[in-house]
């Protein structure tokens, strides 16, 4: 498989309907010693407070909140449709309870010390910015309370497009 090279921000052509919200993406933070990755299908790009950003949400009880928590960067990876199935597996199974992506069949890669998939097509490699915690008193339309019926909330992540990779 060919390397990753840096790609020109300004020539991406992403749409986050499909890239977020039908195809998913993986979220992995942490360290070369310890990282951990999890399925997402809710965010979005743009820019905010000058930046090309990411935003991205995870529930209170995810492992991979933890190590977003703990550290300052993260990475965003978008995979080809012959991995949903991987992608499916790592957002069903904790970290905390195997090594989920040896199971799912992928592999760690990293560059300024950030994890990110290997198997990937599309990364990521961004700083945070910002962590807001959705709450009740937040929601401003009918039904949204639906998505919180056992109480694990998410935090909305704000984090700058530090650099895009791609094969």
């Amino acid at each position: 498989m060919h390397a990753f090279q840096p790609f020109p921000m300004k020539e991406l052509e992403f749409n986050p309907f499909e890239k977020i919200g039908k195809e998913w993406a993986l979220v992995s933070a942490g360290s070369k010693q310890k990282a951990n990755t999890m399925t997402i299908s809710w965010g979005g790009v743009g820019v905010l407070w000058g930046k090309n950003v990411v935003f991205l949400f995870v529930r209170d009880s995810r492992y991979t909140k933890e190590f977003i928590d703990a550290g300052d960067l993260l990475s965003v990876s978008f995979l080809n449709s012959e991995h949903k199935e991987a992608l499916s597996y790592c957002g069903s199974h904790s970290g905390r309870d195997e090594d989920k992506i040896e199971k799912a069949g992928l592999t760690w890669n990293y560059k300024h010390s950030i994890p990110f998939i290997d198997e990937g097509n599309l990364i990521f490699l961004c700083q945070k910015l910002a962590a807001t915690r959705i709450t009740e008193d937040s929601f401003l339309a009918p039904g949204i309370r639906e998505w919180y019926t056992d109480g694990d909330m998410h935090t909305m992540y704000v984090a700058e497009i530090l650099e895009v990779l791609a094969r």
